[in-house]
């Protein structure tokens, strides 16, 4: 009996750490939550991710924002310019976008026992997340949930770059080959794969444990 409850498999995997991500895998979809930001300024609901994605001053600023080179405040001003710029009329009075954002998502319950599980099986959990806001964690008590915890904003380097991965690896004590990335960003999931982790777009927690039973190797917990 494996860690998920499902019986023998011919060809267990090898992998014996998970590295999950914060935003739309612990919580509910960050996309929705920007999507609703856009509904509420009674833009595009795409128009923030669009910006984000394609609008080089606004990824510019959500880059360094996630690297720690600056702060939430100064990341809400510059992004509410770029939106002017695209029409949008913010109010100052008005709570700041990733306020905003954050209030739209909550934890997903289902991930957090799913965390719990793997970890009581005996694998070593990670958290690597790439920050929004300077108390985007608030609620969450992340020391006690993970063997160990990479915020891009405090390493200064943000998936998908390569470092981020070896960086939560090293901090977990596990080599790439050894782990397993679940994130909800198909991109982050690529670039977690050429750095030699394995792999899960994340939709759901059922599908994430299913996933999950396929990679990991047997568990240390098993009698």
């Amino acid at each position: 009996m494996d860690l998920f409850g499902q019986g023998t498999d011919t060809s267990p995997g090898t992998r014996s750490a998970v590295l999950f991500d914060f935003g739309g895998v612990l919580t509910t979809s960050v996309l929705a939550a920007f999507e609703q930001l856009g509904a509420d300024l009674g833009c595009d609901p795409r128009l923030p991710l669009r910006l984000l994605a394609r609008d080089s001053a606004s990824g510019a600023l959500l880059v360094a924002h996630e690297e720690g080179r600056i702060g939430e405040l100064e990341f809400e001003r510059g992004f509410a310019e770029r939106l002017r710029a695209h029409g949008v009329a913010i109010d100052p009075a008005e709570p700041g976008v990733v306020r905003r954002i954050q209030s739209a998502m909550e934890p997903d319950r289902a991930v957090i026992d799913l965390v719990a599980r793997v970890r009581q099986a005996g694998y070593r959990v990670g958290l690597l997340s790439n920050s929004l806001g300077d108390d985007c964690y608030a609620g969450f008590d992340l020391p006690g949930m993970f063997d160990a915890v990479t915020i891009s904003g405090e390493v200064g380097v943000r998936k998908p770059s390569r470092r981020a991965y070896e960086i939560a690896c090293e901090r977990l004590g596990v080599r790439p080959r050894d782990a397993v990335m679940v994130d909800d960003l198909e991109q982050n999931i690529t670039a977690a794969e050429r750095a030699g982790l394995a792999g899960i777009v994340h939709t759901d927690a059922e599908a994430t444990a299913a996933a999950l039973k396929s990679v990991l190797r047997p568990s240390a917990q098993t009698p």
